[in-house]
């Protein structure tokens, strides 16, 4: 097993990946920026580094800083987490280069499923349903007018080279595409330095569902879907497995059809392939090849931890889970705690934390970094942490969240606590009879 892992991230990922090392019985370096100098994965971790300033481009995104910190630590290792340099095929390839191990997907297949365009022909190749669209990115505009009015409006101009909402837009009439695609293609250019998109057919009440996945040389698993429908402008909220909406059949088809493509593309590591679903279809969307914030519901409902088994497969190359051996069991929900006031159009709300009382009991799990004292900064994802709540059944599961909602004091920052309980007490959420777009046309809060 490897001695010692660097941790390339912040926050609630690196003590979570801490965790597992420890586990492992393996060393930690935490690297931190000049503000996060006394944050919960700093102290956890067995040594720490500082490099750089509060800005993410002059410290979490700083690869010479990073590498630096590598080669003073004696790391052999690096596990990116989330967000960050999580799916960057460069920081990958340099570390290959050193013979540092990326605990991830290759720099090769980063590269691959991180061009959306790509993926989606990958997609396809190997038989799964895709989107109808453009078969390419889509640089002229008479050609994208020509586009549309045969798939029809409502479209959706996406970004090729990100996510997160950037680069995203909605066209529903003809009159106002020519504008949204300039704005898409500007977004683009800004936040990824690309400004080629993509346009497909625009499904106004899907659901988002994700097969989790765990692959090496030898074997591709899934460990099941979860529902990440409950969001806010493309952000996820709520995360639940298994998912209300999907019966046998289709969850069968589903896991069988995204296996295959994983295999086929030799992909090893952990992993998420995307999928919108509506009206009994599934849709590939993308596929992420790094572990995903709401990884816990799946640990919660398959007994498995998802970091170990993404060291371990860093490690040997293989696999150790075979299919049979996961056997999920009862409903477990996520909800992401944010320091935002939902109030005021979600406005971050940085300041510092003078009492913090987290919640705890039966089947309850709080991921987070966050203690009395500590300091929210502007600078960041305005995540503070993850409470995940475990039930026989979904009813069970809502019920418990209700409590441990109840249970989490947080004070002297805004949080979107008050919201979750709003959402997990709604006639919809509890119907489940949502989909991706119910927080941007109803006000709940």
């Amino acid at each position: 097993m490897f001695k010692k892992i660097l941790i390339a991230n912040r926050g609630e990922i690196a003590v979570r990946v801490i965790r597992a090392c420890k586990e492992w019985g393996i060393s930690t370096v935490a690297v931190h920026s000049d503000v996060d100098r006394e944050s919960m994965h700093v102290r956890m971790a067995d040594e720490s580094v500082c490099i750089g300033s509060h800005q993410p481009a002059n410290s979490y995104l700083n690869i010479p800083a990073l590498m630096s910190a590598i080669e003073i630590t004696n790391s052999e290792a690096v596990h990116p987490g989330y967000g960050f340099l999580s799916e960057n095929s460069n920081f990958a390839r340099i570390l290959e280069q050193n013979n540092i191990k990326f605990i991830g997907a290759s720099s090769k297949l980063i590269e691959m499923m991180g061009d959306k365009i790509q993926a989606k022909k990958i997609a396809k190749e190997h038989g799964l349903p895709v989107i109808e669209g453009s078969e390419g990115g889509v640089k002229d505009i008479n050609e994208a007018k020509l586009l549309c009015k045969k798939i029809g409006f409502p479209v959706l101009i996406k970004a090729s080279g990100g996510g997160g909402g950037k680069g995203m837009k909605i066209v529903y009439k003809e009159k106002d595409f020519e504008t949204l695609f300039s704005t898409a293609k500007s977004e683009a250019m800004k936040y990824f330095g690309n400004d080629e998109v993509y346009i497909e057919k625009f499904f106004q009440n899907p659901r988002h569902i994700e097969v989790q996945i765990l692959a090496g040389k030898n074997r591709t698993v899934h460990l099941h879907e979860r529902d990440c429908s409950v969001q806010r402008r493309h952000q996820k909220l709520i995360e639940e497995t298994p998912s209300p909406v999907l019966n046998d059949e289709i969850r069968k088809d589903l896991f069988d059809k995204t296996v295959k493509m994983v295999n086929k593309i030799g992909y090893q590591g952990a992993g998420t392939v995307e999928f919108i679903y509506e009206d009994g279809k599934f849709y590939f969307l993308e596929m992420n090849t790094r572990v995903q914030v709401e990884h816990p519901v799946t640990e919660m409902i398959t007994g498995i931890d998802i970091i170990k088994e993404q060291i371990w497969i860093a490690f040997t190359g293989e696999t150790a889970l075979k299919q049979t051996d996961i056997n999920p069991r009862g409903h477990a929900i996520e909800c992401r705690i944010n320091a935002e006031d939902p109030s005021k159009n979600f406005q971050p709300s940085p300041g510092t934390i003078v009492m913090c009382h987290q919640p705890s009991g039966f089947r309850t799990r709080v991921d987070g970094a966050i203690f009395q004292g500590y300091k929210v900064t502007p600078f960041y994802d305005s995540m503070v942490c993850k409470l995940i709540c475990h039930g026989r059944n979904r009813q069970e599961a809502i019920q418990r969240m209700n409590r441990s909602l109840d249970e989490f004091v947080i004070e002297g920052i805004t949080t979107t606590i008050p919201l979750h309980k709003k959402l997990l007490n709604h006639k919809k959420f509890i119907n489940s009879d949502f989909n991706v777009s119910w927080l941007d046309k109803e006000k709940i809060i």
